[in-house]
């Protein structure tokens, strides 16, 4: 019985969902904001994202990216904004560090610039 219950938890432990819903930043649109898509948002998707999120990556290149989060067009940024600002943004509430989930990251002051930018509605 005891080696049952050791299999089990053992089991339940690998078993284990590796992708973690993060904390809503509660990041603010600063009175002085100046990121925009063209100045920010496109080189921190590219540099950070289109690996796995483009919508030329297909099948098991994506890396477990859901075929629907492709980050193409400022308009698929803008619809996904919150749970982008869950996954990889930073602000007083916390540092979403899961996306991306491997080299190259960016940094939190890079994280803080992202969530500001969505938290004005990821301009342009």
């Amino acid at each position: 019985m005891l080696l049952l219950v050791g299999v089990v938890g053992l089991l339940s432990i690998g078993c284990k969902d590796d992708h973690h819903e993060g904390v809503p930043t509660e990041s603010v649109c600063p009175t002085t904001q100046t990121l925009t898509y063209a100045n920010f948002g496109r080189a921190f998707f590219d540099s950070y994202c289109q690996r796995c999120h483009a919508g030329t990556v297909t099948g098991a290149a994506r890396m477990g990216a859901p075929p629907d989060h492709t980050f193409d067009q400022i308009q698929d940024i803008q619809l996904l904004s919150e749970h982008i600002d869950e996954h990889a943004a930073a602000g007083p509430a916390g540092v979403n560090t899961e996306m991306p989930p491997g080299a190259p990251l960016p940094t939190e002051a890079e994280r803080r610039q992202l969530g500001e930018w969505l938290a004005c509605g990821a301009p342009q």
